[in-house]
């Protein structure tokens, strides 16, 4: 098989020392290869196991893992497998250490494990809990392979179609048949992330929406809070569906959602609805631009007769000063 090369080894990220350390004295920490590390942290019966990139990790010397935070803060166990490069973790290093827990029966040592990646990590969580029967997996945007055979109609990773996506932990969406439950998070305006997601169609995934995203799903759940309640209330066995919905309604402040839908109702000269949502947001929030979209939205529908009942000088008014 075809591994994919990488320009400087993940043991020169100004990192890697500290997490070495870090791993020493409270768990593990393993090189795999010039390309991938995993960071263990021993504590609770709960473990996360998350897939992140050393680039996402960035250059401090005191970076961590995304979910190192959101572990440390609620107690729980860290398996941190992180890649150098765009390698999709089709490395056979990565495939013997994960053979290697699955042998030592390390899954079995926990009560409850949740696997959580996106994009290429979000594929490599999909790939790699069959190791832990039973696990929930997050994943947002995933891909479900790369092999040509099955996404030709993928262009985004043309280049790196050479890795081998036919061997172990290959085809993601059958990987998740151990799986107690997976949930796929996409957003469904950015077409090739929906028919990935299409591929993981099963009786035991349900995917979750994220429209208006714009393709940053995970940065966004990120910002607005939601990712670290749905990974903490996966971690206590409580996400369900219906508990994704409430959390994602903090989309309802989150400005950067509000106008890109704003921008797509005027894109598509829906006025009413424009008007609509920007009262909302103005009534709100502190959102000047939301109420200068407002009042041009109110003018536009005057052109056409009269305004609804709602849209009364003294709405507009109350609207426009906030």
């Amino acid at each position: 098989m075809r591994v994919e090369t990488v320009e400087h080894p993940i043991n020169e990220r100004p990192w890697y020392q500290r997490l070495d350390a870090l791993g020493e004295a409270r768990g593990s920490f393993e090189r795999l290869g010039n390309a991938h590390a995993a960071l263990f942290i021993d504590e609770t019966p709960t473990l996360l196991v998350s897939f992140e990139t050393a680039e996402s990790m960035g250059t401090a010397e005191d970076a961590v893992p995304l979910a190192f935070d959101l572990a440390e803060d609620a107690g729980w166990s860290l398996l941190s497998v992180i890649c150098e490069g765009d390698t999709w973790f089709r490395d056979p290093r990565v495939y013997g250490y994960f053979d290697r827990l699955v042998d030592d029966g390390f899954f079995e040592d926990f009560d409850r494990v949740v696997f959580y990646g996106a994009g290429m990590c979000g594929y490599a969580a999909a790939a790699f809990s069959v190791a832990a029967p039973g696990a929930t997996v997050i994943t947002i945007c995933p891909q479900a392979t790369l092999d040509p055979r099955v996404t030709e109609w993928d262009p985004r990773f043309a280049q790196h179609r050479r890795l081998s996506f036919t061997d172990r932990y290959g085809y993601a969406p059958d990987m998740l048949e151990a799986a107690n439950h997976a949930f796929i998070l996409y957003d469904p305006d950015v077409s090739l992330d929906s028919v990935h997601a299409a591929l993981f169609t099963r009786p035991n995934v349900t995917k979750l929406r994220c429209r208006w995203l714009n393709g940053s799903v995970e940065a966004d759940l990120v910002k607005m809070g939601v990712l670290a309640e749905m990974l903490d209330a996966a971690c206590e066995g409580h996400l369900t569906e219906e508990i994704f919905h409430q959390l994602y309604r903090a989309r309802r402040d989150y400005k950067p959602y509000l106008r890109r839908l704003m921008e797509t109702l005027e894109y598509e000269d829906r006025p009413y609805l424009t008007a609509l949502l920007c009262q909302s947001v103005a009534g709100r929030l502190r959102a000047p631009l939301f109420r200068k979209r407002f009042k041009q939205a109110v003018s536009k529908l005057s052109e056409s007769g009269p305004l609804p009942d709602w849209l009364d000088i003294d709405t507009l008014d109350k609207a426009a000063d906030g």
